[in-house]
């Protein structure tokens, strides 16, 4: 018995262990791009939302299409109230018991268009899900792409920062020797603080930015980046024009208008009042016959242009309304994607002049400076303004190549992605 009490206290505590070591070994695996959007659109709940409505919608469209529930009336009628027979159900023969049943018998066309109007919503919320899940793959690589390059500026103050100390060193001994000047040693002391100054703010903005991924992801903030994915190209086919009319905004505003159709087929139908047939049967005494009554009744419509046709035409306007408001959007996000494509094109030309042209510049210039420092033909002045001149440039690439990489996550999911496993 013992020695069991002794492998169960192990088995527990080789699995506390294990437990303790899993979550590290998860947060140390890099995070790329593609995992951040899986697990964002696998934790999203706006997503099961919308699934829950497309579901409740489907069931709607059943039980829409089906006839009204029967009513059953139970009555005791021409009861007298004084004389003799008062109180009396049997004596007066106009006194009766009796049991009613009446359907409402709407037409098979009006059953059928009630339903389709919740099938057309279950389509609706189905569509909004999928237009839900491209944005939110956007957004999850905007943040993904942000986090990534506000690590990268954090890493150039960090590298710049030691550079500057090591410049501050060589300053203050150089004057300690007699070889250099009290000015040179404040300048590349206020320019190490400037750098430092900026480094606080970078630090900054990578908390926030580590905090807005980890947000969408579930993950531990400062889970490790993968590489980014090559921005070069997309898959978004952004050529041609009838692409871009099976955007998920647009449509889900096709959807809502086919709703707005089928109500107005509702509606329509609703111009042909509902038949409603009864039955009853009347006990009397029993000195009397027992009676049953047949009926059918209808609703008058008897301001029809002022109530139904009105509604209906209220139901056509909607849809025409939707109609215009999807023609003009899709015009608006045509022209608005094309000019991302020109845009994402143009950062990427710019990214190339940079690199092979005012980076190569600005490495030759601090080299020039320093080196006419270093045999006294120059103050220190030249070579910090050098050093500012090229760290200007590095942000400026770094700000560059977000906006860029923005352009390229617009359009690399301007559709939902499915190549992830996950179900859109």
């Amino acid at each position: 018995m013992e020695h069991l009490s002794i492998l169960f206290a192990r088995a527990v505590l080789a699995l506390a262990g294990f437990l303790a070591v899993l979550p590290p070994a998860i947060a140390d695996e890099p995070l790329s791009l593609s995992a951040a959007v899986s697990a964002a659109v696998a934790r999203s709940r706006s997503l099961d939302a919308l699934s829950a409505a497309a579901q409740g919608a489907r069931e709607m469209a059943v039980a829409a299409a089906q006839r009204p529930d029967p009513v059953l009336r139970l009555s005791l009628d021409n009861l007298p109230v004084d004389g003799p027979e008062r109180f009396s159900t049997t004596r007066d023969f106009m006194s009766m018991r009796s049991i009613a049943l009446m359907q409402t018998l709407p037409g098979a066309d009006k059953r059928r268009a009630r339903g389709e109007r919740f099938e057309r919503e279950a389509d609706a919320a189905l569509s909004e899900r999928a237009q839900r899940v491209a944005r939110l793959q956007t957004e999850v690589a905007q943040a993904w792409l942000e986090r990534y390059m506000q690590e990268q500026r954090w890493l150039l103050l960090q590298a710049q920062i030691t550079e500057a100390r090591v410049l501050v060193q060589t300053t203050e001994a150089a004057l300690r020797g007699g070889r250099g000047t009290a000015s040179d040693a404040l300048g590349a002391r206020e320019a190490l603080a400037q750098m430092e100054q900026g480094l606080i703010g970078a630090q900054a903005d990578r908390a926030n930015a580590r905090l807005t991924l980890a947000r969408f992801t579930g993950g531990p903030p400062d889970q490790p980046l993968a590489n980014p994915p090559p921005m070069r190209q997309t898959a978004a086919a952004v050529d041609e024009t009838d692409p871009l009319r099976k955007l998920p905004d647009l449509v889900a505003l096709q959807a809502r208008e086919a709703v707005a159709r089928a109500e107005a087929e509702v509606a329509r139908q609703e111009l042909k009042p509902d038949w409603s047939a009864e039955v009853m049967f009347s006990q009397r005494g029993s000195q009397f016959s027992n009676m049953v009554s047949i009926g059918v009744s209808v609703p008058l419509q008897w301001d029809r242009p002022q109530r139904q046709q009105r509604e209906f035409a209220a139901r056509l306007a909607r849809v025409n309304e939707l109609e215009a408001e999807r023609e003009e959007q899709t015009r608006e996000r045509v022209l608005q994607v094309q000019r991302w494509r020109q845009d994402w094109q143009a950062g990427l030309a710019r990214l190339a002049h940079l690199d092979a042209q005012r980076e190569p510049l600005a490495r030759q210039r601090t080299e020039v400076a320093l080196a006419a420092y270093r045999g006294g033909g120059e103050g220190l002045g030249v070579v910090l303004q050098a050093r500012r001149d090229a760290l200007s440039l590095a942000l400026e690439r770094l700000a560059l190549e977000r906006e860029t990489a923005g352009l390229w996550a617009q359009l690399e999911y301007l559709f939902p992605d499915t190549s992830t496993g996950v179900k859109p």
